[in-house]
């Protein structure tokens, strides 16, 4: 599922694609079908961990920003962790995607480092490999930042798909579980009518980074 935010500020829902082996093949066939069916550009894409995923993007999108799901990145660290200490190490990874700014992280990262390493090595391990994707939203206000580092907009319309699916139990084809998404997502479309949140401000901030990028008339 992928989920675009326009110039006027509105959801839309840009595609939906049957389950495939995740990888760079996959999402570069997904993104030229966007990009044939007329996106010009993607400034900023959240994503939750997508195997191949920025090396794709790189090819058919190059001047996008790739932005990990902090949500997801939070959960995956919590794997590591036993029952007991899950909240201590949940307080921890905070104040690292809560900083002021990327060179706060970075000194919160090494702080959480220095405790935590002893016992989950592969936490910060884990941050560190993918720093170049988690910090991008730190180039924005913190009011900005809500909208650029989660995928909870996909998750919250596939919650909505998942209990379309489960009254129905079973489809004869795929085509079937297809038609019955599809309107699915076309009533649910309906109630996005009105900008997301400090979308003006995003704007802003959007035409003050990538200049000519976004059209002077939506400013």
């Amino acid at each position: 599922m992928a989920i675009g935010v326009n110039l006027e500020g509105n959801k839309e829902v840009l595609g939906l694609w049957a389950g495939q082996a995740e990888g760079a093949k996959f999402w570069l066939q997904v993104l030229t079908e966007l990009k044939n069916r007329g996106v010009s550009d993607m400034f900023i894409v959240c994503i939750d961990g997508l195997k191949g995923f920025p090396e794709a993007m790189e090819t058919v999108f190059p001047q996008a920003q790739v932005q990990l799901c902090l949500v997801h990145q939070v959960r995956g660290s919590l794997n590591y962790v036993s029952w007991k200490q899950r909240k201590a190490v949940a307080a921890d990874l905070k104040p690292i995607y809560q900083a002021s700014t990327v060179e706060e992280a970075e000194q919160r990262l090494d702080e959480f480092a220095a405790k935590w390493d002893a016992s989950y090595p592969t936490i910060s391990q884990m941050w560190r490999r993918n720093w170049e994707h988690l910090t991008p939203f730190f180039a924005y206000p913190a009011d900005i930042r809500k909208v650029i580092y989660t995928t909870n907009a996909v998750e919250s319309l596939n919650m909505s798909l998942r209990k379309v699916i489960k009254t129905r139990g079973s489809f004869p084809n795929q085509e079937a579980a297809f038609k019955l998404l599809y309107l699915a997502l076309e009533h649910i479309a309906k109630k996005w009518t009105m900008p997301i949140q400090n979308w003006k401000a995003a704007l802003q901030r959007f035409a003050i980074l990538l200049g000519d990028r976004v059209p002077k008339g939506q400013i």
